[in-house]
């Protein structure tokens, strides 16, 4: 009796087991899968740097005479802004110039002998025309001697293009005396005053920097590289103006990620012509993120992570089945995905791995 008992208890259990739970039927929310572009953005720091920015050094030895500028000053391309004395330059060009004369005397001189040599060789020659009246070894003697005078005339204008040559190779030096504005802007760094002895070692004097127009330099994540569109104007905030909004438009992306943060820099062009922006500023650049074809979206609730695998449940015919997807943006609410999805497809708005593949399933109305 007891044995039969058991028979009828363990039948009963099995009857109640899988069998009976492959006929739960579990409710769940869903939500449709929409197609739509991608249209957003995020908040990235960049920096504000000039557009052109140089210092400015002494190409020779001197003494400083004048510094015309001091830092903070407004200067125009081209403007002298210090001005440096060399003795020693100013002697080189007075040696270099007398030796120019000196080739000059000779190269005369030179020259007049050999008119005179052209002409006594030319006299020897018209007489030689008659035999015996000028001995050949004379007429060879002269000609020798005006071929010598030509030469002699030659090396002296030799002589004289490299003597001047030296003259101008001075007086190139000579205008680096004179410190001018490459471009217009404001000088920023000033370390020497008249009087100082400066040369090719001392270092920068002056330091002038463009900020009529800036750089904007933004590290852009390796995500968004691909959405880097050359003439976007985008908008940026900086601390010291927390109640206004600056443009820059995107001109130039590095083309080359950094290894170690992984992202690339890229420079938008910034005009600041009240110069109320200032280079070494800190920027919240609104970097727009967008695709060129539309994505497929889901509610954030929807994506399911598991230590092997990301999927969203969806439901076909009243059964769940998991497909695999890869995030993309988070847009508000809804997140972007990719994998094995359609427009409109029911998906489980509150994904879990507890509804397990082949789970049937009652759909509740999707929300909007």
């Amino acid at each position: 009796m007891r044995r039969g008992a058991l028979v009828v208890v363990v039948t009963i259990l099995w009857l109640n087991g899988p069998l009976a739970d492959a006929q739960v039927t579990t409710a769940v929310e869903t939500a449709k899968v929409v197609s739509k572009a991608l249209d957003k953005t995020i908040t990235i720091p960049g920096d504000l740097t000039p557009y052109q920015g140089v210092n400015l050094s002494a190409r020779v030895g001197g003494f400083v005479e004048a510094v015309t500028v001091d830092r903070g000053s407004w200067v125009k391309r081209g403007q002298v802004l210090a001005r440096i004395s060399a003795p020693e330059l100013r002697a080189q060009r007075a040696e270099a110039e007398a030796k120019v004369q000196a080739i000059r005397a000779q190269e005369a001189e030179a020259e007049a002998k050999t008119v005179a040599a052209q002409s006594t060789f030319a006299r020897l020659k018209a007489a030689s025309a008659t035999p015996g009246v000028v001995a050949g070894n004379d007429l060879e003697i002269a000609e020798r001697g005006l071929e010598a005078a030509r030469a002699h005339v030659n090396a002296l204008k030799g002589s004289g293009t490299a003597a001047q040559a030296a003259v101008k190779a001075v007086a190139e030096m000579e205008a680096y005396l004179q410190l001018v504005a490459p471009f217009d802007g404001v000088i920023t760094e000033r370390t020497v005053h008249p009087g100082s002895l400066v040369g090719p070692s001392t270092g920068a004097l002056l330091r002038i920097e463009q900020v009529a127009r800036l750089r904007l330099t933004v590290p852009v994540p390796e995500s968004y590289v691909g959405v880097i569109n050359k003439g976007t104007v985008v908008q940026f905030r900086v601390t010291a103006f927390p109640d206004q909004t600056f443009e820059g438009v995107i001109a130039r992306p590095a083309h080359s990620l950094d290894m170690k943060t992984r992202s690339m820099l890229v420079e938008l062009d910034v005009n600041n012509p009240k110069q109320s922006l200032a280079p070494g500023m800190f920027a919240e650049v609104q970097w727009p993120v967008s695709r060129s074809q539309s994505s497929l979206f889901v509610p954030r609730t929807a994506v399911v992570r598991t230590s092997e695998r990301q999927f969203v449940v969806r439901v076909r015919n009243g059964v769940a089945e998991w497909v695999d997807v890869r995030r993309g943006e988070l847009n508000g609410d809804v997140i972007e995905v990719f994998g094995d999805l359609r427009q409109g497809d029911d998906i489980v708005r509150r994904g879990n791995d507890e509804i397990r593949p082949g789970t049937k399933v009652s759909v509740a109305p999707a929300k909007s």
